[in-house]
């Protein structure tokens, strides 16, 4: 079965840097698009950064471009977010996403931005 384990959360203060993972299994991961979401409390969840099979393409939200990179390693089954110059507005839980005939959630990975 598909399987999408996320970490690398924490508290960091403004301006830092924090890089999360994604361990994916169950699934021929180099053939699929990755996603990292975010959802902060109390509001929906968003699409923050999107990166194609091969990784030779990636989509950003406006909100992190520049800041935010999305990358991926096929040979280990993982996609990465590295976030840079971190917000408070940031704060959130991270999830990883994939769509393979349905949309597959982890269970996320909490980051605190806060001084």
């Amino acid at each position: 079965q598909v399987q999408l384990v996320e970490s690398g959360g924490g508290l960091v203060q403004p301006g830092g840097s924090l890089r999360l993972s994604c361990a994916a299994s169950g699934f021929t991961f180099s053939s699929y698009a990755m996603r990292w979401y975010r959802q902060a409390p109390g509001k929906e969840r968003e699409l923050v950064a999107h990166i194609t099979s091969a990784g030779g393409s990636t989509n950003y939200a406006d909100s992190v471009k520049g800041r935010f990179t999305i990358s991926r390693d096929n040979a280990k089954n993982t996609v990465f977010l590295q976030m840079n110059s971190l917000k408070p507005e940031a704060t959130a839980v991270y999830y990883c996403n994939v769509h393979r005939y349905v949309n597959y959630w982890g269970k996320g990975t909490l980051v605190t931005v806060s001084s």
